[in-house]
């Protein structure tokens, strides 16, 4: 059945209507938050010992760094806080994000940022072996993926019908053309389409990107072929984060900082950790907050300025 999203309120951007019209395929609330405020992470430090940060949105914006967080991520660090990137950006290898966060003013371990591109590359270590159809950008860069036969697709329906299954990577160069030619294929012949990117939007500077995430929701609704999504809000990308935290990690005093109620704030309650929603610097900073989570029913425990 196809859901056509609602007519969006007055004050809702785009971003979150097209949520809620999706949201009978998202994890379901936990238990709501406490939804207290403060202007930003320095005034709540002393609540938690890790912090997972989500990056477009709270870290910066498009190319430019937020301004003041950079500086405040690293007094929390200075304070011994462990501090972790939760991220959906799968279209960019680990090392193009190492270095894009350091030229942000940012300073993290190499293995304290979590992509859904990682938690993707964990379940294909144990898919079987396919011929993969791999939808990303030219910056994509496999080096991060196990041995992999696959060839990018672009424009001929030939490479569309060769594949054995596709990989929904990036969505820069993606257009409704393309779209087009993967719906017809997979209506011919339906197969695994595994997504590392379940964003609908992100913001940008210039205004919000159309996200992989969006991509495969149309998929779904004209082909019957559900998507197997790889990264917040769902289970896979959080399961990877608390691993790497280790088994003693209190989630009690962890919280998982984001812009959005229907990916981080959902993901993080549904992986049992604290969680705060930053509302002035993301795709929610036109909206009035509170009708946000009235309408969603998405209650973090903190609503704060910015990171």
């Amino acid at each position: 059945m196809t859901h056509a999203p609602p007519s969006p309120q007055s004050d809702a951007p785009l971003g979150f209507t097209a949520y809620e019209a999706i949201r009978h395929r998202l994890p379901a609330p936990a238990r709501p938050g406490a939804a207290r405020r403060a202007a930003h992470l320095g005034e709540i430090v002393d609540h938690f010992d890790t912090v997972l940060l989500d990056a477009f949105g709270v870290l910066n914006r498009g190319q430019a760094p937020i301004p003041g967080v950079p500086e405040r991520i690293a007094d929390l660090q200075a304070a011994r806080k462990r501090v972790m990137v939760v991220s959906n950006a799968a279209g960019f290898s680990h090392a193009t994000l190492m270095a894009r966060y350091q030229r942000l003013g940012y300073q993290f371990d190499a293995t304290d940022v979590i992509t859904s591109r990682k938690t993707l590359v964990r379940q294909l270590e144990q898919e079987p072996r396919r011929h993969w159809g791999m939808i990303a950008g030219q910056q994509f860069g496999p080096d991060e993926f196990p041995p992999l036969d696959y060839r990018m697709l672009g424009d001929d329906i030939a490479d569309y019908h060769a594949v054995d299954g596709f990989l929904f990577v990036g969505a820069s160069e993606w257009t409704p053309a393309r779209q087009a030619l993967l719906t017809r294929s997979l209506l011919d012949n339906p197969r695994r389409l595994l997504v590392a990117n379940p964003d609908l939007l992100a913001p940008q500077t210039g205004g919000d990107s159309t996200e992989p995430g969006t991509f495969a929701h149309q998929i779904q609704d004209a082909t019957g072929v559900e998507p197997a999504f790889y990264g917040k809000p769902f289970a896979n990308i959080f399961e990877l984060a608390l691993e790497r935290l280790g088994p003693e990690i209190d989630r009690e005093r962890t919280l998982m900082v984001g812009d959005t109620l229907h990916t981080d704030v959902l993901g993080g309650q549904a992986a049992g950790v604290r969680t705060a929603l930053v509302t002035q610097t993301g795709v929610l900073a036109d909206m009035d907050i509170d009708a946000a989570i009235d309408s969603s029913g998405i209650v973090p425990d903190w609503i704060l300025d910015q990171a």
